[in-house]
C-alpha cells in the first residue's frame, strides 16, 4: 500500500473513531442498545482500519495523526449535534493540534 492509500484509509479510520465517540455519547453509558452497538461496530472498524494504515506509516506518525484528527471532528460534531460550543482556550488547543499533526506530518522523519 502506497502513503496515499494509507492517508486515505487513515481518513477513514478517523470517521469511524469520530462516529464512535458521537454514539458513545448517545448511548448514555452503554444503556441503550442501538446506539451502543453503533459505537462498538465502529470502534472495530477504526482498530482494524488503523491496523492497515500502520503496515506503511509508522505507529507514532499513524496514531498522533488519528488522535489529532479526531479530537478536531470530535469537537465539530458536539458543536453541530451537541450544541457543546468551545471556549477561546479550547479553540487554541485545537489550533495547537492542528499544528502538531502538520509538524508530524509534514516534517517529521520517523522511520
Amino acid at each position: 500500500m502506497g502513503n496515499i492509500s494509507a492517508y486515505i484509509i487513515l481518513i477513514i479510520a478517523v470517521i469511524l473513531g469520530t462516529a464512535s465517540n458521537g454514539f458513545a455519547k448517545g448511548a448514555q453509558g452503554f444503556t441503550l442498545l442501538i446506539p451502543s452497538i453503533i459505537t462498538a461496530v465502529t470502534i472495530v472498524g477504526c482498530m482494524f482500519t488503523l491496523s492497515l494504515v500502520m503496515k506503511t506509516i509508522p505507529v507514532g506518525i499513524t496514531y498522533a495523526s488519528f488522535a489529532g484528527l479526531c479530537i478536531l471532528a470530535t469537537t465539530i460534531v458536539g458543536i453541530y449535534k451537541f450544541k457543546q460550543i468551545p471556549d477561546l482556550y479550547t479553540i487554541l488547543g485545537l489550533v495547537l493540534i492542528i499544528a502538531g499533526v502538520l509538524i508530524v506530518n509534514l516534517l517529521g522523519k520517523a522511520n
